[in-house]
């Protein structure tokens, strides 16, 4: 049987951090001293994030050298520098699998089986989260077990892991961490089903109520004008346009607009209502250029992504910049939040629909993964004449050319 080393929260960043890069830039590893203590500071994937400085990091290193779970070399060419190699996973005989989730339970504590399946995308494909749910149960139930499954606490949807190579911080009891992939559970087909029929269900109520909220929102309308300015009459397209009110104020003020949307039932609306814009059915994870030109000069995703998964949304924003002319821009409006809501009645209608809210620090993270630059980001508050719940957030990026 293994015997499990157990960890220090330190030692945990720097073997997890050498885990991660030893996947992700092999060209780089092993590492040096201070490449080592950039991954164990990284700002994105890390939880807690940490500010270890060059001494700990390399006394934390020397440390798991004494222990055998580091091996300390010299650079194989150029000047004769100390590079950083880890062996904790032949230590502990990991499959590649297994590896990929360990590297981050280190990196980020406790997380449910669909954010581990997101967060190793880079380390190791996992068909789905039931593959991931299967793999932690083996894990768990090793001679000497790797990771253990977490009581759910009140509020919670899925469940949570941690390894079980040293403490682990629990993440504050008055938070209920959110699985933001429990909406594709039963898989995407069926969520989109959902989607579709859902908004067919309420598509007329739903217009009635949205199709002239932008004269009692400034801010939306201000950002509007932007796009319309930036395009100069290059075509510019919504992805899910709903009732087609913010597809039709483009094209009111110049641009040559398309809207498309996932229900049939809306573009019906959207077409009754605005018969100038061009609306069409369509997904925006399939999104193509416009036919007469090489992109489109701005692409709108307007509280379009609020129904998919966290995992999605790095393939989603990828399909929507391809589609990008040069210098083209992307123009993502979402709701902030921490939650999953499920809905049961929406307008009146009964449907079967969940909405997905997202962190700005997770948009971010999907933004800057895309490659856009000169990005721009907007947080506007409430408005209470409109009874609203949730605080707004806009996001303006160019794609490089």
């Amino acid at each position: 049987m293994i015997e499990l080393p157990v960890l220090t929260p330190e030692e945990q960043r720097v073997l997890g951090s050498l885990m991660e890069k030893q996947a992700t830039v092999p060209a780089s590893y092993p590492l040096t001293a201070n490449a080592l203590r950039s991954a164990c500071n990284q700002l994105n994937n890390r939880d807690p994030v940490m500010d270890l400085d060059q001494q700990t990091v390399e006394q934390t290193a020397r440390t798991l050298k004494d222990r055998g779970l580091v091996r300390i070399v010299w650079a194989a060419t150029g000047r004769r520098t100390l590079k950083y190699h880890q062996i904790l996973d032949e230590r502990l005989g990991l499959e590649p699998d297994e590896r990929a989730l360990l590297t981050v339970l280190l990196l980020r504590g406790e997380q449910a089986p669909g954010e581990l399946r997101t967060r190793t995308e880079r380390l190791h494909p996992f068909a789905d989260r039931s593959v991931v749910e299967d793999l932690l149960g083996r894990m768990a139930e090793k001679p000497e077990p790797l990771v253990r499954e977490l009581e759910r606490r009140p509020g919670q949807q899925d469940a949570r892991w941690i390894h079980l190579l040293g403490p682990v911080p629990h993440q504050s009891a008055g938070v209920a961490p959110v699985d933001r992939d429990v909406v594709i559970a039963a898989g995407g087909d069926v969520r989109d089903s959902r989607v579709r029929s859902s908004y067919d269900v309420v598509a007329g109520t739903y217009a009635d109520s949205l199709v002239a909220e932008l004269g009692g929102l400034p801010f939306e309308r201000w950002l509007l004008d932007r796009v319309v300015t930036h395009a100069a009459g290059r075509p510019v397209v919504e992805v899910g346009s709903g009732p087609g009110h913010v597809t039709a104020y483009l094209a009111e003020h110049g641009a040559d607009a398309t809207g498309i949307d996932l229900s049939p039932g809306m573009v019906d609306e959207a077409r009754r209502r605005f018969p100038g814009p061009d609306f069409e059915v369509g997904d925006l994870r399939e999104l193509r250029r416009p036919t007469a030109t090489t992109g489109w000069a701005a692409v709108l995703a307007w509280y379009s992504l609020i129904h998919l998964a966290a995992s999605e949304l790095p393939t989603a924003l990828a399909t929507l910049v391809r589609a990008l002319d040069p210098s083209g821009w992307l123009v993502l409006a979402l709701h902030v939040g921490t939650e999953v809501s499920h809905f049961d009645e929406w307008f009146g209608h009964e449907i079967d629909l969940d909405f997905v809210l997202h962190e700005q620090e997770a948009v971010a993270r999907v933004v800057e993964g895309a490659g856009l630059v000169e990005v721009e980001w907007y947080v506007r508050g409430r408005v209470a004449a409109r009874s609203e719940t949730t605080e707004r957030l806009y996001v303006v990026a160019r794609k490089p050319g």
